[in-house]
């Protein structure tokens, strides 16, 4: 079998003048994206740079930062990523702790005086795309050579290192095998008709793109969209206006967005009719609550096929196929899916570290070789279910318990709670510090359109009659958007702050 590398060359060479990617409705052909990428790698190996490096690209959704992820995929140097999204002081400061020898970014991004002084200070070779003279990909003026010591060049066998999404907590930069990421994109071929192995070629269908390149699914989708010789449409990024568009221009028969956003397109009214051309939905990045599904599937007759994954786990480890949500939805409903060939998993006692039978709630446990060791278990800190028949379910996360005064409150239990409620349309519950209890929960809530806030009172009468006292909230707020990560997931760091603020 070859490598990764091999696979995207081979999909580049089939038809140049083919269209390969649109971005902001122009489209760039095969042959284009491999001169482009082409010219990023020439500037690296005239620089000394060669495979093992470590290149810093400030991420945003855009086809020449694809361009430039392929080529350090494809050339064995290591993708380090950098928050194009970050103000200019704290991208410059990430910038001066990574220390790599060559930051890529758009031009938009290198006329930041501070960023760029950041780079300068480092000594770093400075690559932009997207230049005013029309040049597609140039040295920054400046930094047209790496300078100075102290640069963290090499990472051998490290495909990237990236940097995580920061829900819980302060993020830290994940470092991923490109074996294990080459393992995953191979694995992932089976919901694109790609069988391991297989002879590079080009394929029939537009793949949308809208998942933010800062985070692991963003970059992955792409990587494998090319791997598998898909067309794809990216997006700068999710809006219910833009991702309905292109599934209506592209006749989309399958289309992904984040469960955030979701939501978005049911509240928006988006109707039937615009995704007539659509088969089924994907979604990723956080567990789906079951009656989310329902609804998708009550108003446009869609099946919802969720995955499960990580940045750790170099992408998804389980999932759906349309076959099997057709044939076993409803027996598994709520199952993220069923876990991807190659992947062994079981629950375990959080305490003892004992295997629980199948049907209870515990810690899940994987091993594959997608996983970077075949022989090895590794620990999640997810809590889970798992049935003889491989599919998995997700409970919450046991390192975001909340402690309520010796009692455990799942963040997830109160959250599925407050959904059901026929006023809100999402919610989101976190931890605060109380002097007597340790902590107790709070809690945050969108209204679905034209709904009535509910009072306190009356929610916490709802609760009561579904969750244990200990679990229900202290305090609610109903807001109009959730802080967000880059991956419209909900920050609890920020949402804390909020109630912290309005104490």
């Amino acid at each position: 079998m070859g490598t990764l590398s091999d696979q995207i060359h081979g999909v580049l060479a089939v038809d140049p003048s083919a269209p390969a990617i649109e971005f902001d409705k122009q489209w760039t052909s095969w042959g284009e994206l491999a001169a482009i990428m082409r010219d990023i790698g020439r500037l690296m190996d005239e620089a000394g740079l060669p495979s093992g490096t470590r290149v810093g690209v400030m991420m945003r959704n855009h086809v020449l930062t694809a361009a430039a992820l392929l080529e350090i995929v494809a050339s064995d140097r290591c993708i380090v990523t950098l928050n194009g999204n970050l103000p200019d002081d704290r991208l410059a400061a990430d910038i001066v702790a990574q220390q790599v020898p060559v930051v890529v970014g758009l031009a938009r991004d290198w006329s930041r005086e501070v960023v760029r002084a950041a780079v300068k200070d480092n000594g770093c070779l400075g690559i932009s795309l997207g230049g005013a003279s029309g040049t597609l990909v140039d040295l920054v003026e400046g930094l047209e050579k790496v300078s100075g010591d102290g640069h963290r060049r090499d990472a051998p066998g490290i495909v990237i290192e990236m940097l995580s999404s920061g829900t819980t907590g302060v993020p830290k930069r994940i470092p991923l095998k490109a074996t294990s990421f080459a393992q995953g994109i191979d694995e992932a071929g089976v919901f694109e008709g790609r069988q391991p192995g297989e002879a590079p070629r080009l394929r029939r269908g537009v793949l949308l793109v809208c998942g933010p390149f800062t985070h692991l699914s963003g970059v992955f989708n792409v990587i494998n969209c090319v791997a598998s010789g898909r067309q794809m449409c990216l997006l700068e990024r999710f809006t219910v206006e833009g991702w309905t568009d292109a599934v209506r221009r592209h006749k989309l028969k399958v289309a992904w967005a984040p469960p955030s956003g979701l939501r978005m397109i049911l509240d928006a009214g988006v109707t039937k009719e615009d995704l007539a051309s659509l088969v089924t939905l994907r979604t990723g990045t956080a567990p789906v609550d079951p009656q989310l599904a329902q609804d998708l599937y009550d108003r446009y007759d869609l099946p919802l096929l969720q995955n499960y994954g990580a940045t750790e786990f170099a992408g998804a480890v389980a999932g759906w196929t349309l076959a099997e949500f057709k044939e076993r939805f409803t027996e598994k409903r709520g199952a993220v899916g069923k876990l991807n060939r190659g992947v062994k998993a079981r629950i375990v006692d959080p305490e003892t570290g004992a295997e629980l039978p199948f049907g209870e709630v515990g810690l899940l446990e994987l091993r594959s070789a997608q996983l970077g060791d075949e022989a090895s278990w590794v620990r999640t800190s997810d809590l889970a279910v798992l049935d003889a028949d491989d599919f998995l379910w997700i409970k919450g996360r046991h390192d975001n318990a909340i402690i309520r005064g010796g009692f455990k409150v799942q963040p997830h239990d109160v959250v599925t709670a407050l959904e059901s409620h026929p006023a809100i349309l999402e919610a989101s519950v976190v931890g605060i510090p109380d002097e007597r209890l340790g902590q107790v929960p709070v809690a945050a809530y969108i209204l679905r359109r034209d709904a009535t806030a509910p009072t306190d009172a009356e929610l916490q009468v709802f609760l009561k009659e579904r969750l244990l006292a200990y679990q229900v909230p202290v305090k609610f707020m109903c807001v109009d958007e959730f802080p967000r990560t880059p991956s419209m997931k909900v920050s609890q760091p920020d949402l804390k702050a909020l109630f912290v603020k309005s104490a």
